[in-house]
């Protein structure tokens, strides 16, 4: 019986079926509720006046302590880190020797020679692995996400973590600090007392307005919580479930979940072979009409996710050579899709077709049903000419969007085609059921697609622009 991830894609014979026939199940943002109103009040709720985020439970935190722990950070991030001060953040980018992405997330500097990685799995766990097999001088914790069933047992976490976001954030903020206070720079962290309490901050922008990433003890989560909602009434804030949650990318242009590119090349074969086989790499379920024998087809640069300025070939990391030998001119680019109505409309009441299989089932407001999500775009000849990665819904826009890269010669405004549902029935997943494909049209668009998004958005966030 298969030991490690190596093994397991041994047994399999190929890494593609693997994944392709994962039955994980859909992702889940563990612990939040669904819903507090409905998704569609709570998604206008960022757009019109304020929304709570709670993101305590779905992302993994790593922490990192000592003096080789920048150098770690340096040799597996894209990023520089030239300039990296104290109470500063940034978004961290870590890629294999083959220079294909292996995920992201956000990284913290607390204090002197102590940070904090905060994200999916992927990021973690190439971390851990080098903190772990490198030498390097540092002590590292990983305190992994809440489990995605937790059946009535306790959950604890070291952080709570939430974000006030939206036009009238500020001004909770303000009301809770008890009377002004400064906006610091994109991505600098604060402090600020709630209910007595001093709770950490980070200036943030996520849903186009100043707003604050807030974290602090577990233990004062529900203490926070119930002062943020209490000063933010009068604003109409509301408190967001994991339901809407998942969906603001589609707004803000940040796409979650590339498939780490760690499955093939020579150079990564110790990391599968200390990666376990339930791990996120080797239960990672891969969705979508794209499909390829070849594993690497699936993998994606920083340039194809919107992520080439944070390339920074100021010191060695691993994947620079491979990077290096990329022309980005000729990489395919981010941009979002807005899908036709009618197209759509067909699929979501295809589930109520009663004389044939329908089309795979398009949840809302988020309708990926893999971990990674890979659907084939194609031009009017039925060429290739990019991946849809994620697909939902916005009650904002009223639309259909779905976060895409694609050639670079495809110019904003074209008609393209997503193909929606995956070749020959489905495949083993639990969440497929027979079903047909269909040829969904598409407006090629820009990202982000939200216009408050794309006006007061700042670089570095979920755009292209660098910190």
């Amino acid at each position: 019986m298969a030991k490690n991830l190596q093994e397991l894609i041994d047994e399999h014979g190929g890494v593609v079926e693997m994944l392709r026939n994962s039955r994980l199940g859909t992702y889940i943002y563990p612990v939040v509720p669904a819903e507090f109103s409905n998704w569609r009040r709570e998604q206008k709720a960022w757009r019109e006046s304020a929304v709570l985020f709670d993101q305590t439970h779905h992302m993994v935190n790593f922490f990192m302590k000592g003096p080789d722990a920048l150098k770690l950070l340096s040799r597996t991030g894209i990023n520089s880190f030239a300039n990296f001060p104290v109470n500063t953040a940034k978004q961290f980018v870590p890629v294999a020797s083959n220079g294909g992405v292996i995920g992201d997330g956000i990284l913290f500097h607390e204090a002197e020679d102590e940070y904090v990685y905060v994200g999916r799995a992927p990021g973690a766990n190439w971390l851990q692995f080098h903190a772990e097999t490198g030498g390097y001088d540092l002590e590292y914790r990983y305190d992994d996400r809440s489990p995605s069933r937790p059946y009535g047992h306790a959950v604890s976490r070291e952080y709570y973590r939430f974000q006030i976001q939206g036009p009238k954030a500020w001004s909770i903020i303000e009301k809770l600090n008890g009377g002004p206070l400064e906006q610091v720079k994109f991505f600098h962290m604060g402090t600020l007392t709630i209910a007595g309490e001093t709770v950490r901050t980070l200036r943030h922008g996520m849903a186009g307005a100043p707003g604050l990433e807030l974290w602090g003890p577990y233990a004062q989560h529900e203490k926070i919580r119930a002062a943020i909602l209490e000063a933010g009434a009068e604003f109409g804030i509301e408190p967001c479930g994991s339901r809407a949650y998942s969906s603001n990318t589609l707004e803000s242009g940040w796409i979650p979940s590339p498939l780490p590119a760690i499955y093939t090349s020579e150079a990564e074969r110790p990391y599968r072979e200390w990666l376990g086989v339930d791990s996120y790499e080797a239960i990672n379920a891969v969705a979508g009409s794209f499909v390829s024998e070849n594993i690497e087809d699936y993998y994606l640069n920083p340039w194809e996710l919107g992520y080439g300025s944070f390339v920074k070939f100021d010191h060695d990391f691993i994947g620079r050579e491979a990077l290096e030998k990329i022309d980005a001119e000729r990489s395919r680019k981010k941009v979002t899709l807005a899908w036709n109505d009618e197209d759509l409309a067909k699929i979501l009441t295809s589930v109520i077709d009663r004389e044939g299989p329908g089309y795979q089932f398009f949840d809302l407001p988020n309708a990926n049903y893999g971990s990674s999500n890979f659907d084939a775009v194609i031009d009017a000849d039925g060429n290739t000419v990019g991946l849809s990665l994620f697909t939902g819904v916005t009650a904002n826009e009223k639309r259909g969007l779905s976060l895409a890269t694609v050639d670079r010669d495809v110019p904003i405004g074209a008609e393209v085609r997503v193909v929606w549902g995956e070749p020959d029935g489905g495949s083993g997943k639990t969440t497929v059921e027979p079903h047909e494909q269909i040829s969904v049209r598409a407006i090629v668009s820009p990202t982000p697609y939200a216009e408050t998004a794309r006006s007061e958005y700042h670089g570095g966030w979920r755009t292209t622009g660098a910190l």
